[in-house]
């Protein structure tokens, strides 16, 4: 079972020792349609709004503010709210979120690369050094380490549930998680 949530940031726990967990907020979602499974579902994602939304929106019979559709694994056989039930029996979430993006980034920040000395009249500073080869193979080898775009790439990570509280749809899951706070991600029920 999927679901989309929010990151809200990160806490720790008030036992002894205490845990850091993430807080993540289950958004509220409306299943449109179920087919074997799956099902397209819709879920409020700022003022996005154009013809084939409304379309949809109609099609459906939904409120203005459902304005994403996302097909996603669910609990539900028939349209509706979704369902949170999995959620207070699972133990474990993948949780799937797009890490931060840092834009184009130079080779010492992107590739942890030391740079070379700072003192005594050479100008290698912050730069990549030597990325070439010699007369064989004659060219930059594929996968080098180079400036580049940095971040901003999805990454999935297992976490463990530490509670959920069902009323406010908050999920405390154990370590850490990818992604700024506020942006939004999906957590699938791995156990």
């Amino acid at each position: 079972m999927e679901y989309i949530v929010e990151k809200i940031g990160m806490s720790r726990t008030i036992t002894v020792p205490s845990k850091p967990v993430t807080l993540l907020r289950v958004l509220d979602a409306k299943v449109c349609e179920v087919n074997e499974g799956t099902a397209i579902v819709a879920y409020n994602s700022g003022k996005k709004m154009n013809k084939a939304i409304e379309g949809q929106q109609k099609k459906y019979n939904l409120p203005t503010e459902f304005n994403r559709f996302v097909t996603l694994e669910v609990a539900n056989t028939e349209a509706g709210d979704l369902d949170l039930a999995p959620l207070a029996e699972a133990n474990t979430l993948k949780t799937t979120f797009n890490t931060k993006g840092r834009g184009f980034s130079g080779a010492m920040k992107r590739w942890n690369f030391g740079g070379g000395p700072a003192s005594h009249g050479h100008r290698f500073g912050r730069r990549t050094g030597s990325i070439g080869n010699a007369e064989w193979p004659g060219r930059v080898m594929k996968g080098k380490k180079m400036p580049g775009q940095y971040g901003n790439t999805q990454n999935s990570v297992k976490n463990e549930i530490v509670s959920f509280d069902a009323e406010n749809k908050i999920i405390a899951v154990l370590g850490s998680v990818s992604g700024a706070n506020g942006s939004l991600g999906r957590v699938k029920v791995a156990k």
